[in-house]
């Protein structure tokens, strides 16, 4: 595998994924991102579009004891959309009642969450717009998906799903659950998403807050 191109930190990556997208003359997009690790991203391909930049509020249940291995995903709402990695559930053997209450931990957390990015501010509407949805990277695929799947319910014109890097087996995948995906880098074999950043720093949540200040941001769901 070529490694030369390995990204700086999310911001180099984000500038590089916001020359692409660049090209593409979407009509009215709107940005959006998965915290905490693609706010930094999507900030600047929000910036390069002169688009609102706002994000998906979603949490990976992981499995109980290998908390990175991901159980499943959900998405808060009226009704919270969950993802289940069927292959990684009978793997791990674990009961509908134990799901139950990692799913209403998750929950838990995105609530804070929205407070704490949020702070009253009103949410961009995506309907009608081109949406494209921003990751630092995709590795199972179950946390963009379940993501995906709460965007499609707004009902944007078109929905883009953006990431500097993700295997080429995951984005296959997704491609039936979105207009279109623009990835910069398909590496194989595919390692965990940091090993293709030289500073992968965990951003804080005021961090996020001042990016989305920023840029004038709002959250969305």
């Amino acid at each position: 595998m070529d490694r030369g191109w390995i990204f700086t930190d999310r911001v180099e990556a984000g500038r590089q994924l916001a020359r692409e997208l660049a090209t593409r003359d979407y009509v009215d997009p709107v940005v959006l991102a998965l915290p905490r690790g693609g706010v930094p991203v999507a900030a600047e391909i929000a910036r390069a579009l002169a688009a609102p930049l706002d994000l998906v509020l979603v949490r990976k249940i992981g499995v109980p004891y290998q908390p990175e291995l991901a159980l499943a995903a959900v998405v808060d709402g009226e009704h919270p959309e969950v993802i289940v990695n069927t292959d990684v559930w009978r793997m791990a053997g674990v009961s509908e009642e134990a799901f139950s209450r990692l799913q209403e931990r998750e929950l838990a957390e995105i609530e804070r969450r929205r407070d704490r990015y949020l702070q009253g501010r009103d949410r961009v509407a995506t309907t009608g717009t081109t949406a494209i949805l921003v990751d630092d990277g995709i590795a199972t695929g179950a946390t963009v998906r379940a993501a995906v799947r709460a965007l499609r319910r707004s009902r944007p014109a078109r929905l883009v799903l953006a990431v500097p890097v993700a295997p080429e087996d995951t984005l296959q995948s997704l491609a039936h659950e979105v207009d279109e995906i623009v990835c910069l880098h398909t590496p194989y074999p595919f390692h965990a998403i940091g090993s293709f950043y030289r500073d992968f720093s965990q951003l804080t949540d005021q961090q996020v807050v001042d990016l989305l200040t920023h840029d004038g941001s709002t959250a969305s769901q």
